[in-house]
């Protein structure tokens, strides 16, 4: 597939998936927190494996990372990167602050300079909804569930694996038509709905 044509697939199915958002049932229920996040075994770097378009992201081609630093008892930096379209090197630090210190898995993640996400403090927009038991693999995503990222600790997973994370993904009220498999060295090498994978 070339260049222009997986932008053009994106993008297609990024207005399809907008339209498929603004139907969603306005009485689903917020997405949900795991009970309890151990902060230090989250930190470090994950690799996307799959997402909810987001038009900040339009411009990643693969290897879309993020990796967590602790700051303070409440704060994380967060530095978000991938390799562009053109081939270069892409990436943004922010903060992490901690929303709700009873389950540690809700968060106001902020970035300086963007609209709506300059003020490290704010109402939680980063839930993590499910984390694996050997945090090897997580769903993020935020209350109204309009972003969504499987995370994992490798770029690549068994057909096993995607399996397990459509059913998790399923189950915590996302379509997973509307996540896109992140392509990634090592990993998938294309861009398709998760519910066809």
């Amino acid at each position: 597939m070339t260049r222009k044509s997986l932008i053009r697939t994106a993008g297609g199915l990024l207005a399809t998936g907008a339209v498929v958002l603004l139907a969603a049932p306005a009485a689903a229920a917020p997405l949900a927190p795991v009970p309890s996040l151990d902060v230090q075994r989250y930190l470090g770097t994950w690799h996307q494996l799959a997402a909810v378009p987001q038009p900040f992201s339009l411009n990643c081609a693969r290897d879309t990372e993020a990796t967590y630093t602790p700051l303070d008892a409440q704060n994380v930096r967060v530095e978000n990167s991938c390799t562009t379209w053109a081939g270069g090197d892409n990436r943004i630090v922010g903060n992490a602050r901690v929303n709700d210190p009873a389950t540690m898995a809700q968060l106001h993640v902020s970035f300086p300079g963007v609209s709506t996400q300059d003020s490290p403090d704010g109402p939680t927009n980063y839930i993590v909804s499910h984390i694996a038991d050997d945090y090897s693999w997580a769903l993020v995503g935020d209350p109204g569930r309009f972003s969504g990222f499987v995370l994992s600790r490798s770029a690549s997973a068994s057909e096993e694996r995607w399996r397990e994370i459509r059913t998790v993904v399923e189950s915590r009220g996302y379509n997973s038509c509307l996540l896109l498999t992140s392509p990634a060295t090592g990993g998938r090498e294309d861009i398709r709905p998760l519910c066809t994978v």
